[in-house]
């Protein structure tokens, strides 16, 4: 078997252009702002039912591009997505990406309010980083918590909803679709069952690479 294009720009850049033949073979059409955004889940998981399942709000791309242009911080709900976010994006923002749902202090929290560390995490957020994007992918009842401070003032500067599974799931992604839209609160959500921390760390890549002009992975120091 020969290989080719192994260089890791030249890998990124042909996959994308696969990418975007086989959308245009499906009659997929996306404005500007929103095509890097399905093109980099789809590069993330090689799953085309991304091109169909992500649900945006108006502007919310470029609402949400907007805040981590103005060093917004961002909030996953797994170790995991927080660390497949790009560390050197943000820093040339200025943002950084945390994750409570390890520490002490949600374990202790989530144990005192009978709750889950997902519901913990989420409060702090709302709590300390009022403005922050919001990233989860990983557990629905996140997302119910998202949507009842939301009800409650919570205005989040772009909240990712693409938790995957079969157990509230579905019936999350819809509430929050439902919430984000009634208080105008920009979403990003991957409705259905599909989701994950990778796509939820892919979603926030997007998001930074456009902010910070580092789309084409040459930007990003890579060989090619």
């Amino acid at each position: 078997m020969k290989t080719q294009h192994t260089l890791p720009a030249d890998i990124e850049r042909t996959s994308m252009a696969i990418i975007t033949g086989e959308l245009e073979e499906k009659g997929f059409a996306f404005s500007p702002d929103i095509a890097p955004v399905v093109k980099r889940v789809i590069h993330t998981t090689a799953d085309f039912d991304y091109a169909s399942n992500l649900f945006f709000t108006p502007d919310a791309v470029k609402k949400g591009t907007a805040a981590l242009l103005q060093g917004a911080d961002i909030i996953t709900d797994t170790n995991m997505a927080k660390s497949g976010v790009s560390k050197k994006a943000l820093e040339k923002l200025g943002g950084e990406a945390h994750c409570f749902m390890a520490t002490p202090e949600i374990a202790q929290a989530a144990k005192e309010e009978g709750t889950t560390r997902a519901v913990a995490a989420m409060k702090k957020a709302a709590r300390e980083y009022p403005g922050a994007v919001l990233a989860v992918g990983n557990a629905p009842t996140a997302l119910l918590e998202i949507a009842e401070q939301i009800e409650k003032g919570l205005r989040p500067a772009l909240v990712i909803g693409v938790p995957v599974g079969f157990v509230n799931v579905v019936e999350s992604k819809e509430h929050l679709r439902k919430i984000c839209e009634e208080y105008q609160v920009p979403a990003i959500i991957a409705m259905g069952r599909k989701g994950g921390s990778n796509v939820a760390a892919s979603i926030c890549n997007a998001l930074l690479y456009m902010a910070s002009e580092m789309l084409d992975p040459s930007a990003r120091g890579w060989q090619g």
